[in-house]
């Protein structure tokens, strides 16, 4: 109950605390609703990584990723790309760059000799910052 100004109980007055609870049920439908969607929402190719065992690297900013899947075909997001393409490719996509950095995500039976072709052709673009992308051991 409270007190009026007068120092009278007033039990007419009205309640000053906001009720919550709608807000936490919304926000708990929502945090349902993104946890069964997010994984639906990873696109990618589907390239079976090699297990090692060293540890993952912190990434201050969206990495850029070329992949190489099973067949040897490299792929930049989702384009595919010729490796005699690749050079003049990553010069025009890095030339206003700070960060020249390259994340190359090989499928495990890709020939090494491929791998170490787009990598040449890195290099020979301007990038010496490669790094190989693997899935930890367990």
């Amino acid at each position: 109950m409270g007190m009026s100004p007068n120092g009278t109980r007033n039990s007419k007055m009205a309640m000053s605390e906001i009720n919550v609870t709608p807000f936490v049920d919304v926000m708990l439908v929502l945090l349902i609703i993104f946890m069964v969607t997010a994984p639906m929402m990873q696109q990618g190719i589907d390239v079976n990584l090699p297990k090692t065992s060293s540890a993952g690297v912190e990434l201050n900013e969206e990495p850029f990723i070329l992949t190489i899947d099973q067949a040897g075909r490299i792929k930049i997001a989702s384009t595919s790309i010729s490796l005699t393409d690749l050079q003049s490719k990553l010069k025009s996509i890095f030339e206003n760059k700070k960060n020249k950095q390259i994340y190359i995500q090989a499928d495990k039976k890709v020939d090494y000799g491929v791998v170490a072709e787009v990598m040449g052709e890195a290099r020979a673009a301007g990038i010496y910052n490669l790094s190989l992308i693997t899935i930890p051991k367990e």
